[in-house]
């Protein structure tokens, strides 16, 4: 089984965009990015958007794994920009006796798996991390709340 061939003639939108007049619908790029796994790294629990409302309400913390200019302008309410490429630098602000849910764009996007993959290499502890594998991809499609985002200067 294989995707389906993507052909597009624009570059790809790595989030959900609003369509006019429709107020609670919303379109998908499917010619982004490559299916990531399931699983971002050996004894990483990977959850869903329940989960995350759940855990982000008992005081795990919501690290938002893009670059800032793959925002869109938009992140999940609570989250903390951690850039995937300077996760080794900033991993003092990740707390290994807590828990950290780490997302990116979504199912497509390699940000928060490679950055789960470095932190876990470097012996940071894979028990006190989470992937969120639907990440704003799927956050916007279910109509979740988000926060802006300070977009980097133009």
């Amino acid at each position: 089984m294989q995707r389906h061939p993507r052909v597009r003639s624009q570059p790809p939108q790595g989030l959900p965009w609003s369509l006019p007049d429709e107020p609670d619908v919303v379109a998908v790029d499917t010619t982004w990015g490559e299916v990531q796994p399931w699983e971002a790294a050996p004894g990483v629990r990977t959850i869903g958007e329940l989960e995350l409302v759940e855990l982000a309400g008992n005081g795990a913390a919501l690290i938002d794994c893009r670059v800032p200019d793959s925002t869109g302008g938009v992140s999940i309410p609570g989250a903390v920009s951690v850039p995937h490429g300077e996760v080794l630098a900033r991993r003092a602000e990740l707390d290994p006796a807590g828990l950290s849910i780490l997302f990116c764009n979504g199912p497509q996007c390699p940000q928060s798996p490679w950055a789960i993959h470095t932190l876990v290499e470097s012996g940071f502890p894979a028990h006190a991390l989470i992937y969120y594998r639907g990440g704003m991809h799927d956050w916007v499609t279910l109509a979740m709340p988000t926060q802006p985002t300070a977009l980097p200067p133009a």
